[in-house]
């Protein structure tokens, strides 16, 4: 078998512009997954504070997240951990700073953000029987309960 040199230089150049291809791709697709992650804790922080800022409710909403994602978890590390989440706790604290109370399970499954602050929420109350208090990713959907009742300050979620 005797190639030319301009063939040989021509499959080589086909292999790194299909590598290429395939690695823009695999970009674009992490991309959309920050993004609807993004996307995700914007509308739920909207979602609480409009709730924060009403004299009562209860609504269900249910949310849209990468399949990689397996869990949603609000941890209060001010208190001990118990129920049925404990062995996230420690995972979830290794992205734990300062203030953050919202996290992503596992850690990195989110692309970028893995723990952020959700204001205005009862963490004391949400956390009271399982800390962490976990919500399962079911196929790419969250379905959570925001509730706050007469004379309440913060806002409660519940699965």
């Amino acid at each position: 078998m005797k190639l030319s040199f301009g063939m040989i230089f021509s499959i080589i150049l086909i292999i790194v512009f299909l590598s290429f291809a395939f690695y823009a791709i695999k970009i674009f697709l992490n991309m959309q997954t920050t993004m609807q992650v993004g996307k995700f804790v914007e509308e739920l922080r909207n979602d609480v504070d409009k709730m924060w800022k009403s004299s009562q409710g209860s609504q269900e909403r249910e949310y849209i997240l990468p399949k990689k994602i397996d869990y949603i978890c609000f941890v209060d590390y001010n208190s001990n951990k118990k129920g049925g989440n404990i062995e996230k706790y420690s995972t979830l604290k290794k992205v734990y700073y300062e203030n953050e109370n919202f996290f992503f399970y596992p850690v990195g499954s989110s692309l970028g953000i893995d723990a952020c602050e959700i204001k205005h929420i009862n963490l004391e109350k949400i956390t009271q029987e399982q800390n962490p208090f976990c919500i399962e990713n079911k196929k790419g959907k969250i379905n959570i309960v925001l509730k706050k009742d007469f004379g309440e300050a913060l806002v409660n979620i519940e699965n």
